[in-house]
């Protein structure tokens, strides 16, 4: 049986009535964003947020404290959130040292310039590419971008197209042009469809073995249905009626 498609503002007001009104627990300020991301390894909200703490406790986070401090003492910190604290300690410097001497330590005035230019500016910084850029200036209200949850890009294709394809970037913008033809370009409807569409992809749309018994688009999602697109036509979907 096919799946019955429905628009993506139907598809935002059920995943709210399943997990409710969601807000960031990440900083907002690039800047701070920036620290932030480099505080857990591999990056995930928990970690990121255990090694944010541990660095507000005992370093601070401005650019000033995080250039002042010894690379020792940065890794220290950073061992609260995972993997690699001095190759990440060392990240920190380079963000701090560039937003403090290039920047004149305000990236977020550095950003409001074109759009073209504040994503370009944002990607010469580490681990920051097209995802985390829009996730950046979504989330800091300086534009309203059709941000994809980097965690997981493929809810909107699997929902709508079924199986995604291999290739990552083709589903960020095949699920980046859903949300900009069918979402008003706000800022606070274009979060609120990031923040619940990230928790979905991370509690039952995973990336491996996702959990469709348990989803509530599934009498509305063309990959639980059965359909194949582009991945092989031999393994089964999980939770499909085949």
């Amino acid at each position: 049986m096919d799946a019955i498609s429905i628009s993506l503002p139907e598809v935002v007001d059920r995943l709210e009535a399943h997990y409710g009104k969601l807000a960031p627990h990440w900083p907002t300020d690039p800047y701070e964003f920036l620290v932030w991301w480099h505080c857990g390894y591999p990056q995930s909200d928990d970690r990121c947020a255990r090694g944010w703490a541990a660095l507000n406790s005992q370093v601070s986070v401005t650019p000033k404290s995080i250039l002042a401090a010894k690379p020792a003492k940065l890794a220290s910190a950073l061992k609260e959130g995972g993997m690699v604290p001095e190759l990440r300690a060392l990240r920190l410097k380079e963000i701090a040292m560039r937003v403090q001497d290039q920047l004149g330590g305000d990236l977020s005035r550095a950003l409001r310039g074109s759009l073209p230019e504040a994503r370009k500016l944002l990607k010469q910084f580490p681990n920051i590419s097209d995802p985390g850029a829009d996730r950046i200036l979504l989330f800091a209200a300086i534009a309203s971008g059709a941000a994809v949850p980097s965690n997981n890009v493929s809810v909107i294709v699997r929902l709508r197209y079924g199986r995604e394809r291999e290739n990552y970037q083709v589903n960020y913008r095949q699920s980046q042009q859903v949300i900009e033809q069918e979402i008003p370009a706000e800022v606070k409807a274009r979060q609120r469809v990031y923040l619940l569409l990230k928790q979905h992809g991370q509690q039952l749309c995973k990336r491996t073995n996702p959990t469709c018994d348990q989803c509530p688009l599934r009498t509305n999602c063309a990959y639980f249905s059965g359909s194949l697109r582009g991945r092989s036509a031999h393994a089964s979907i999980p939770g499909s009626r085949r």
